[in-house]
């Protein structure tokens, strides 16, 4: 007989109440299913500055957590929705700042919120059968429950799933963090936290976790490789039998584009080249693009190298002559910023550049477009191509992650496939599958067939967490 499955979800952000990018995205949709899928499940994050003034918070308790030296209190409050309640860990001194990341004592701000998370299932008497964790702003979850806390009864139990959302951001911090955190000197070894002279918070979740995920199955190999390892890739093949890959999936009623009222003009998939033309219209209005029937190519991303924005730049840049169009939408390297920038303001009637976050102008990018390009270095899984097929825009991806997992290259002659897919990273690469493009949409009679696979395309959540509770499953009993 099966154990009820209690969980305990754990990100640094988890939308709507905080959002840099995907994890966000799958911390709000994953536990939602698996909520209604009968999974007892709350999350927990941050409480970063300004969340009170947009939702109604009910504060639960407060008490003491030791860090650098000083009790630091922590605020706990939540927020309960019919399927899932979300806990925040709030303090004045870490999280109320503008931004989530980047600060000089991050390794102090999430080690804190780490100790937090433990400490409030114990004072709110919260016995999770497993605690989800995700990347390595919650990695030391794993270290402080297996070794730290391992004494006390309450915690003997309890199993931990990691999921890496993406490596190459790891945690990494002086060896002087594991004293600020009131641990022992015993972890800085190559068998627990060291990693080139530094510890990685990262290596934590790894080592100390029961199961670890990836968000694709390529991914899950991907990682286990010199390449892709971010030099992480011994210890993950050495525990190579406790890591399996769960392709993301999207929310699609929030994905669609017959009800989405972010668009100007809604479609299905019978009427999609028809209602995507008039949102292309409405979009190079709005943005100040020529209003043509050209080939429009978006790209909703962050702008940094491992997205391929220079492979973006030399391929439009070869490209800007033919009759197309490229509109770009993201925030990330002030370097790359400025280089689309110089080169839309170049070419103003073939390129469009906005520099920011915008939800709303993401949806009709989606909407509006003809392609989407997304020639990653590489790319755990991905949500945007699976975003664009929804709304019936062909994505233009480089054969990586979980973008092979997603995404099928498309086939003249059983007009199967769903997208175009080039494997070496460079920008000539990158500008013969849009040249390819070009000439597919042209086919009046093959633009059509590509645009409806696209739309029949399904990566819903409802699969994926039907595979987390076999996980957890498997934990437990």
């Amino acid at each position: 007989m099966k154990k009820q499955l209690n969980v305990l979800y754990v990100a640094a952000e988890i939308a709507p109440f905080g959002a840099t990018g995907g994890l966000a995205d799958v911390g709000e949709s994953l536990p939602e299913v698996l909520g209604e899928k009968g999974v007892n499940i709350s999350r927990v994050m941050p409480k970063y500055k300004g969340l009170e003034d947009r939702y109604k918070l009910e504060k639960v308790c407060s008490f003491i957590v030791e860090t650098s030296g000083k009790a630091n209190v922590a605020n706990i409050y939540k927020y309960k929705e019919d399927v899932v309640t979300t806990y925040f860990i709030g303090n004045d001194d870490y999280f109320e700042r503008d931004n989530y990341y980047g600060y000089n004592d991050d390794d102090i701000r999430f080690g804190f919120f780490s100790k937090a998370v433990l400490e409030m299932l114990i004072v709110l008497s919260i016995k999770p059968g497993i605690i989800h964790l995700n990347d390595w702003q919650s990695a030391l979850i794993s270290l402080f429950l297996k070794k730290e806390y391992s004494h006390i009864d309450f915690y003997k139990e309890i199993k931990v799933m990691y999921t890496i959302h993406n490596l190459q951001y790891q945690g990494l911090f002086n060896k002087e963090t594991l004293d600020k955190l009131c641990l022992s000197t015993k972890y800085f070894n190559m068998e627990s936290l060291e990693y080139y002279g530094k510890i990685s918070y990262m290596k934590a979740g790894i080592i100390f976790s029961d199961i670890i995920t990836t968000v694709s199955e390529t991914y899950a190999k991907e990682i286990q490789t010199p390449l892709y390892g971010y030099g992480l890739d011994g210890i993950l093949k050495k525990n190579k039998n406790k890591i399996c890959g769960i392709t993301n999936g999207i929310h699609y009623d929030k994905f669609n584009p017959q009800t989405d009222s972010y668009i100007k003009f809604n479609y299905h998939i019978d009427n999609a080249i028809h209602g995507k033309n008039e949102n292309k219209k409405y979009l190079q209005k709005h943005i100040g693009l020529p209003i043509k029937n050209a080939p429009l190519f978006g790209m909703v991303s962050r702008l940094s190298e491992q997205k391929g924005i220079d492979l973006c730049l030399k391929a439009i840049s070869q490209l800007i002559k033919e009759d197309i169009q490229f509109v770009i939408l993201g925030t990330g390297d002030s370097h790359y910023e400025e280089q689309l920038l110089q080169l839309s303001k170049k070419y103003p009637d073939k390129l469009k550049v906005m520099i920011e976050f915008n939800q709303e102008m993401a949806r009709l990018i989606y909407a509006s477009s003809d392609f989407f390009l997304m020639p990653s270095l590489f790319e755990p899984c991905g949500l945007s191509q699976i975003y664009s097929m929804r709304f019936g825009t062909v994505p233009i991806v480089r054969k990586t992650g979980g973008l092979v997992d997603t995404v099928k290259p498309f086939d003249i002659g059983s007009k199967t496939g769903t997208g175009l897919i080039f494997q070496h990273y460079n920008g000539d690469a990158l500008k013969e599958s849009i040249k390819k493009g070009i000439g597919l949409y042209k086919n009046t009679d093959i633009w059509k067939s590509i645009v409806r696979n696209c739309m029949s395309q399904r990566f819903s959540w409802d699969e994926s967490a039907k595979m987390y509770i076999d996980k957890y499953n498997e934990l437990i009993n």
